[in-house]
């Protein structure tokens, strides 16, 4: 599995890359912000952008800032000509821009589809759902990006919980343990009904509200989300890479790298999480406290 780093911050590149455990970057406005509040506001941003080119092992995903069709492959004609001459420039186009769910629906997919016959790699981005990846990846994405952080954030708030209340930003949402709860709900509610037909069952206003409860149209978390676009590419060889987005934690790294997601693109505060154990501190500390003097001598 590839690692891509998910920041703007060029310290953040030049460590990991020192390491060789990323393969590229991938950036957004809400990244860019927060490197240029960083700096006091000011920051050269050409100049920033050129330099995580230049830094990054592998692709850089640079994002549009407008919704339509014409806007957003006008700015995406505009990075990849300014900047694709100092690194491996990916043009970032959300998969479905539009702002109310009526205008600008199919301008991502339109946009996609003309970036790709120009040859400039685009990554479908902000993708929730396998339809979208699916569509996504017919249009010509060279990568689409599912965001499984936020797809666990939305279910635990459909479910009722409440972030930095109930859960934190990069705590795992354990979907097997909310399908076992999801279950014995589900039970107890059918056990209470006196329905002479499956049918009546199925149509139970209670029985559909609570099966629905805890997934968002047959989706049980970020990850499943993952594995089911994964799924669908291998059904039908297609060559577009999925990017496992928005992860909030190594366990779901974890996870994503068990089904063979192509690549993860990840926060620098998970590499540090992935790499920290408490036995692996405990262990180390009895090594270093067990080491005997004539062993030490060797290294005189």
């Amino acid at each position: 599995m590839k690692i891509f780093l998910d920041t703007a911050e060029i310290e953040e590149i030049k460590f990991a890359t020192s390491l060789g455990i990323i393969d590229g970057v991938t950036t957004n406005p809400s990244l860019i912000k927060q490197a240029v509040d960083k700096r006091g506001g000011s920051i050269n941003m050409e100049e920033y952008i050129k330099e995580i080119l230049r830094t990054s092992p592998g692709p850089v995903s640079l994002e549009v800032i407008s919704v339509s069709y014409e806007e957003m492959v006008k700015e995406a004609k505009l990075l990849y000509e300014k900047f694709a001459g100092y690194g491996e420039v990916v043009i970032k186009i959300p998969v479905c821009p539009s702002l109310d769910g009526e205008s600008n629906i199919y301008d991502g997919l339109m946009t996609i589809r003309t970036l790709s016959e120009l040859g400039i790699p685009v990554n479908a981005t902000l993708v929730m759902t396998p339809e979208q990846a699916l569509l996504a990846a017919k249009a010509g994405a060279a990568y689409v990006s599912p965001f499984a952080g936020r797809i666990d954030d939305y279910l635990r708030d459909k479910l009722g919980m409440k972030r930095g209340k109930d859960y934190k930003k990069e705590d795992y949402y354990d979907f097997e343990l909310m399908g076992i709860l999801e279950s014995e709900k589900l039970s107890r509610i059918l056990s209470s009904l006196e329905l002479d037909s499956l049918a009546k069952a199925y149509l139970d206003e209670r029985v559909r509200s609570a099966a629905a409860l805890a997934n968002d149209n047959g989706i049980y978390s970020g990850v499943d989300l993952v594995r089911s676009i994964l799924q669908i590419f291998s059904n039908y060889g297609f060559k577009t890479e999925v990017i496992a987005s928005s992860m909030r934690n190594a366990r779901q790294v974890r996870e994503v790298a068990e089904l063979g997601v192509h690549i993860a693109t990840i926060p620098f505060y998970v590499l540090k999480e992935m790499l920290l154990h408490h036995k692996t501190i405990e262990g180390i500390n009895a090594f270093v406290k067990d080491v005997v003097e004539p062993y030490r001598k060797i290294f005189e």
